[in-house]
Protein backbone atom coordinates (compact mmCIF):
# COMPACT_ATOMS: atom_id res chain seq x y z
CA UNK A 1 0.00 0.00 0.00
CA UNK A 2 1.34 3.28 -1.19
CA UNK A 3 2.64 5.56 2.00
CA UNK A 4 -0.13 8.31 3.31
CA UNK A 5 -3.76 5.89 2.48
CA UNK A 6 -4.97 3.54 4.88
CA UNK A 7 -5.88 0.89 1.95
CA UNK A 8 -10.06 1.06 2.93
CA UNK A 9 -12.80 2.85 1.22
CA UNK A 10 -16.14 2.32 3.18
CA UNK A 11 -19.30 1.66 0.84
CA UNK A 12 -22.22 2.97 1.92
CA UNK A 13 -25.94 1.82 0.76
CA UNK A 14 -28.78 3.68 2.07
CA UNK A 15 -31.31 2.23 0.42
CA UNK A 16 -30.30 -1.42 1.68
CA UNK A 17 -28.77 0.15 4.75
CA UNK A 18 -25.90 -1.63 4.02
CA UNK A 19 -21.83 -0.70 4.60
CA UNK A 20 -19.08 -2.46 3.28
CA UNK A 21 -15.67 -1.89 3.44
CA UNK A 22 -13.56 -2.38 -0.15
CA UNK A 23 -9.37 -2.40 0.11
CA UNK A 24 -7.88 -1.62 -3.20
CA UNK A 25 -5.15 -2.89 -4.49
CA UNK A 26 -1.44 -0.22 -4.65
CA UNK A 27 -2.15 0.09 -8.35
CA UNK A 28 -5.75 1.68 -7.43
CA UNK A 29 -4.00 4.43 -5.43
CA UNK A 30 -1.31 4.66 -7.92
CA UNK A 31 -3.92 4.78 -10.90
CA UNK A 32 -6.28 7.30 -9.42
CA UNK A 33 -4.02 9.71 -7.33
CA UNK A 34 -5.28 12.25 -4.96
CA UNK A 35 -9.52 12.88 -3.77
CA UNK A 36 -10.89 14.08 -6.54
CA UNK A 37 -9.85 11.33 -9.46
CA UNK A 38 -10.86 8.67 -7.00
CA UNK A 39 -14.42 9.87 -6.32
CA UNK A 40 -14.91 10.42 -10.23
CA UNK A 41 -13.56 7.05 -10.60
CA UNK A 42 -16.53 5.47 -8.40
CA UNK A 43 -18.95 8.14 -9.35
CA UNK A 44 -18.65 7.02 -13.40
CA UNK A 45 -18.68 3.44 -12.53
CA UNK A 46 -21.60 3.42 -10.48
CA UNK A 47 -23.70 5.95 -11.66
CA UNK A 48 -26.01 4.86 -13.97
CA UNK A 49 -26.60 7.20 -17.06
CA UNK A 50 -29.27 10.18 -17.07
CA UNK A 51 -29.49 9.76 -13.05
CA UNK A 52 -31.43 12.57 -11.11
CA UNK A 53 -28.51 14.66 -9.34
CA UNK A 54 -31.54 14.19 -5.98
CA UNK A 55 -32.51 10.46 -7.10
CA UNK A 56 -31.17 7.49 -4.91
CA UNK A 57 -28.99 6.50 -8.12
CA UNK A 58 -26.62 9.53 -7.65
CA UNK A 59 -23.53 8.81 -6.40
CA UNK A 60 -22.20 10.70 -3.35
CA UNK A 61 -17.93 10.35 -2.96
CA UNK A 62 -16.21 12.08 -0.07
CA UNK A 63 -12.34 11.64 -0.60
CA UNK A 64 -9.41 12.71 1.15
CA UNK A 65 -5.37 13.28 -0.77
CA UNK A 66 -2.23 11.36 -0.47
CA UNK A 67 -1.06 14.10 2.30
CA UNK A 68 -4.14 14.55 4.40
CA UNK A 69 -3.27 13.62 8.02
CA UNK A 70 0.29 14.30 7.40
CA UNK A 71 2.05 16.61 9.77
CA UNK A 72 2.06 19.41 6.70
CA UNK A 73 0.19 22.75 6.79
CA UNK A 74 -2.72 22.94 4.63
CA UNK A 75 -2.70 19.59 3.63
CA UNK A 76 -6.38 18.48 5.55
CA UNK A 77 -8.27 18.24 2.42
CA UNK A 78 -11.85 16.98 1.33
CA UNK A 79 -13.47 16.42 -1.86
CA UNK A 80 -17.01 16.25 -2.59
CA UNK A 81 -18.27 14.63 -5.69
CA UNK A 82 -21.60 14.30 -7.27
CA UNK A 83 -24.38 14.61 -9.83
CA UNK A 84 -24.97 18.31 -9.32
CA UNK A 85 -28.24 19.99 -8.84
CA UNK A 86 -27.25 22.73 -10.15
CA UNK A 87 -25.51 22.49 -13.41
CA UNK A 88 -26.20 18.57 -14.28
CA UNK A 89 -23.36 17.78 -15.04
CA UNK A 90 -20.81 15.92 -12.38
CA UNK A 91 -20.37 18.50 -9.25
CA UNK A 92 -16.35 18.90 -7.50
CA UNK A 93 -16.12 21.04 -4.82
CA UNK A 94 -13.21 21.24 -2.13
CA UNK A 95 -13.38 21.90 1.53
CA UNK A 96 -10.27 22.02 4.44
CA UNK A 97 -10.33 21.74 8.55
CA UNK A 98 -9.98 19.16 10.68
CA UNK A 99 -13.00 17.00 9.11
CA UNK A 100 -10.81 15.34 6.77
CA UNK A 101 -7.58 14.30 8.85
CA UNK A 102 -9.85 12.99 11.04
CA UNK A 103 -11.80 10.58 8.40
CA UNK A 104 -7.93 9.14 7.67
CA UNK A 105 -7.50 8.88 11.42
CA UNK A 106 -10.70 6.77 11.62
CA UNK A 107 -9.38 4.43 9.28
CA UNK A 108 -10.85 5.27 5.95
CA UNK A 109 -9.37 7.15 2.68
CA UNK A 110 -12.82 7.72 1.87
CA UNK A 111 -16.48 6.91 1.55
CA UNK A 112 -18.54 5.93 -1.28
CA UNK A 113 -22.37 6.59 -0.60
CA UNK A 114 -25.14 6.02 -2.68
CA UNK A 115 -29.20 5.55 -2.43
CA UNK A 116 -31.94 6.76 -0.24
CA UNK A 117 -32.60 5.82 3.50
CA UNK A 118 -36.20 5.42 4.10
CA UNK A 119 -35.68 7.81 7.66
CA UNK A 120 -32.66 10.22 8.40
CA UNK A 121 -29.91 9.08 9.67
CA UNK A 122 -26.27 10.29 9.94
CA UNK A 123 -23.16 7.86 9.34
CA UNK A 124 -20.97 7.37 12.66
CA UNK A 125 -17.19 6.01 12.15
CA UNK A 126 -15.22 5.61 15.20
CA UNK A 127 -12.14 4.05 15.05
CA UNK A 128 -12.50 2.18 12.18
CA UNK A 129 -16.14 0.95 13.02
CA UNK A 130 -18.53 2.99 11.01
CA UNK A 131 -22.13 2.26 11.46
CA UNK A 132 -26.08 4.15 10.38
CA UNK A 133 -27.76 6.25 13.40
CA UNK A 134 -31.12 7.57 13.89
CA UNK A 135 -30.99 11.26 13.10
CA UNK A 136 -34.93 12.39 13.28
CA UNK A 137 -34.20 14.58 16.22
CA UNK A 138 -31.31 16.42 14.25
CA UNK A 139 -33.48 17.67 11.27
CA UNK A 140 -34.52 21.28 11.57
CA UNK A 141 -31.41 22.53 13.71
CA UNK A 142 -29.13 25.04 13.35
CA UNK A 143 -25.03 23.24 12.36
CA UNK A 144 -24.00 24.34 15.83
CA UNK A 145 -26.66 22.51 17.10
CA UNK A 146 -26.12 19.55 15.41
CA UNK A 147 -22.77 19.68 16.02
CA UNK A 148 -23.25 20.28 20.05
CA UNK A 149 -25.66 16.85 20.10
CA UNK A 150 -23.51 14.84 17.97
CA UNK A 151 -20.42 15.39 20.18
CA UNK A 152 -22.37 14.23 23.11
CA UNK A 153 -23.58 10.62 21.37
CA UNK A 154 -20.03 10.41 19.53
CA UNK A 155 -17.32 11.77 20.75
CA UNK A 156 -16.19 15.27 22.21
CA UNK A 157 -13.10 15.08 19.96
CA UNK A 158 -15.19 14.13 16.60
CA UNK A 159 -15.53 16.32 13.70
CA UNK A 160 -18.72 16.39 11.63
CA UNK A 161 -19.50 17.18 7.96
CA UNK A 162 -23.51 18.12 7.63
CA UNK A 163 -25.49 19.54 5.85
CA UNK A 164 -27.89 22.30 6.94
CA UNK A 165 -31.57 23.70 6.73
CA UNK A 166 -30.95 25.55 3.75
CA UNK A 167 -30.74 21.67 2.12
CA UNK A 168 -33.21 20.36 4.42
CA UNK A 169 -35.89 22.77 2.89
CA UNK A 170 -34.35 21.90 -1.21
CA UNK A 171 -32.07 25.19 -1.81
CA UNK A 172 -29.93 24.32 -4.61
CA UNK A 173 -26.48 25.64 -3.80
CA UNK A 174 -26.97 24.04 -0.29
CA UNK A 175 -23.21 23.35 0.95
CA UNK A 176 -21.31 20.70 3.29
CA UNK A 177 -20.31 22.63 6.60
CA UNK A 178 -17.45 21.35 9.31
CA UNK A 179 -16.18 23.29 11.95
CA UNK A 180 -18.88 25.83 11.24
CA UNK A 181 -16.61 27.93 8.82
CA UNK A 182 -15.53 25.51 6.66
CA UNK A 183 -17.44 24.53 3.20
CA UNK A 184 -17.79 22.18 0.58
CA UNK A 185 -19.75 24.99 -1.15
CA UNK A 186 -19.71 24.69 -4.45
CA UNK A 187 -22.04 22.72 -6.89
CA UNK A 188 -24.79 22.03 -4.23
CA UNK A 189 -23.31 18.86 -2.61
CA UNK A 190 -25.10 19.98 0.62
CA UNK A 191 -28.51 19.29 -1.02
CA UNK A 192 -27.30 16.19 -2.65
CA UNK A 193 -26.78 14.56 1.16
CA UNK A 194 -29.92 16.31 2.12
CA UNK A 195 -31.78 14.31 -0.70
CA UNK A 196 -30.47 10.89 0.19
CA UNK A 197 -31.83 11.56 4.32
CA UNK A 198 -27.74 11.34 5.64
CA UNK A 199 -28.02 14.23 7.81
CA UNK A 200 -23.90 14.21 8.72
CA UNK A 201 -20.76 12.06 8.93
CA UNK A 202 -19.31 12.16 11.80
CA UNK A 203 -15.76 10.39 12.53
CA UNK A 204 -13.28 10.17 15.42
CA UNK A 205 -10.25 7.95 15.28
CA UNK A 206 -6.59 7.88 16.79
CA UNK A 207 -4.60 6.21 13.80
CA UNK A 208 -1.42 7.23 12.09
CA UNK A 209 -1.03 8.33 8.67
CA UNK A 210 1.91 6.37 7.94
CA UNK A 211 4.75 8.43 5.68
CA UNK A 212 7.92 7.61 3.39
CA UNK A 213 9.66 9.50 5.30
CA UNK A 214 8.50 11.30 8.28
CA UNK A 215 11.74 13.47 8.66
CA UNK A 216 11.36 14.58 4.94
Amino acid sequence: MPNGYNGKILHVDLTKGTLTVEEPNEAFYRKYLGGSAMGMHYILRDMPKGADPLGPENVLTLFTGVTTGAAISGQSRLNANAKSPISGGIGDSQSGGFFPAELKFAGFDGIVIKGKSPKPVYLAIVEGKPELRDAAHLMGKLSGEVDDILHKEVDPKAEILQHGIGAENGVLYSSLVSMSNRHNGRTGMGLVMASKNLKAVVVRGTKKVELANQKA
